[in-house]
């Protein structure tokens, strides 16, 4: 392996917080997901970086044109590479075999960092509110213990665990408390648990993630300092002001920037060489939904004030309960930053409506990616409910990016 420092990423998911710290120069040993969908995106991306540093993106870009098949474009690519994402849930029966993989892709060097976070839903407060046993029991809580195994089986020098805020109070605390417990007793270091808000990197979006770092050794570790950045952007006039206008069910996978690049979209890389955009597509919508919607652009864009469900004509309710979830429809603050982006965009687009009466109907798939932070080369595989669900559960690269920069620093 040519670089100094590198990772692997455990529940890695599309790769957001993986993407922070491949831009700042640490290289993936292994990504680990069970979700086949967010593997081929993993393949798809680490692609384009083996590409883009060895002078052929060309076959990236077509790709993206739909010149060549998926499987043209991985066949460039090193089997090595390719191989070093394992598409496994990881579980008491699989962890010896993973490792034996990770063992193959590690080549014999050091593992620096392990990065990642467990599915959130055990952890969410949402969660919690919508599963009748509120989450107890499900064995989601406690995949922070197979996390502790890799620390113990590899032993970096540091490790970063990402998770929703939920993590700081379920359980009363009991899990919280078990996982830093339980990384102490495998000698680590732990740092008391930060909240990142994503809009301090220049995320577009309202985003709080829990994160925990450790050390090894036992000498106190205090979370490092990230560098901030001003974000007064804005979602409409800086972030999606080229993307071309769209119909309700119209899908652009290729078409042409409508305006020329801007100083967010460049600094931020967001628009970093690539002339055309991917997976602008969006959902259609029934004469309900365009009606709700419009409704509630109008309030929000015009009155700054949400729609709540229940003060919908009568025709347009279709649920029964008008006092629970009344902001199910909610639109994209257009001069402000978005709220969180979560998964539950794979299912429907109420809670994320385009904020412009002109254009009535959902955000796009790229859309979508932009409040999260990822580049327009950033290609999601599996179709649009799939990407939708990746986007939602990942982690803004440009956060991963800040703590990955940090990181590069301390261990340099």
């Amino acid at each position: 392996m040519s670089r100094e420092l590198n990772f692997i990423d455990l529940f890695a998911g599309a790769g957001g917080l993986s993407e922070g710290f491949i831009r700042e120069g640490f290289q993936a040993v292994a990504h680990v997901e069970m979700d086949k969908g967010a593997c081929d995106t993993l393949k798809t991306r680490l692609a384009y970086h083996y590409l883009t540093q060895n002078n052929k993106l060309s076959i990236y870009k077509a790709y993206l044109k739909n010149e060549i098949t998926r499987e043209v474009l991985w066949g460039n690519i090193p089997e090595s590479i390719m191989e070093s994402v394992i598409n496994e849930e990881i579980t008491g029966e699989t962890i010896n075999d993973i490792f034996k993989n990770i063992d193959k892709q590690s080549d014999g060097h050091k593992v620096d960092l392990i990065i990642g976070g467990p599915p959130c839903q055990a952890y969410s407060l949402v969660g919690r509110s919508r599963d009748p046993n509120r989450m107890k029991g499900d064995k989601r809580n406690y995949l922070f213990r197979y996390y502790a195994e890799f620390l113990k089986k590899y032993k970096p020098k540091y490790f970063v665990f990402e998770n929703v805020l939920g993590l700081l109070t379920a359980g009363n605390k009991r899990y919280l408390n078990e996982m830093t417990q339980l990384f102490e007793s495998i000698g680590y270091s732990v740092a008391e648990p930060t909240v990142l808000n994503a809009e301090d990197y220049e995320v577009l979006q309202k985003r709080r993630r829990v994160i925990i770092m450790g050390k090894r050794g036992n000498k106190k570790f205090n979370f490092p300092e990230l560098q901030k950045v001003e974000n007064k952007w804005q979602i409409k006039k800086d972030l999606l002001y080229d993307l071309p206008y769209l119909n309700p069910g119209d899908e652009f996978n290729i078409v042409k920037y409508a305006k020329p690049i801007n100083k967010y979209l460049r600094t931020t890389e967001i628009r970093n060489g690539i002339d055309i955009v991917t997976q602008h597509i969006t959902r259609n919508h029934n004469k309900r939904d365009l009606e709700i919607y419009s409704i509630a652009i109008d309030k929000w864009v015009n009155e700054k004030t949400r729609l709540k469900y229940s003060d919908l004509p009568a025709r347009l309710q279709t649920h029964n309960n008008t006092e629970a979830f009344l902001d199910r429809f909610k639109v994209i603050d257009p001069i402000g930053h978005s709220h969180t982006m979560v998964a539950h965009i794979s299912k429907d687009g109420h809670y994320y409506i385009y904020p412009d009466s002109k254009q009535i109907r959902s955000i796009s798939v790229r859309e979508a990616a932009r409040i999260q932070s990822f580049s327009d080369d950033y290609f999601f595989e599996g179709g649009r409910t799939a990407a939708f669900k990746q986007i939602g559960n990942a982690v803004p690269p440009l956060m991963a990016r800040a703590i990955a920069k940090t990181l590069k620093e301390i261990l340099k």
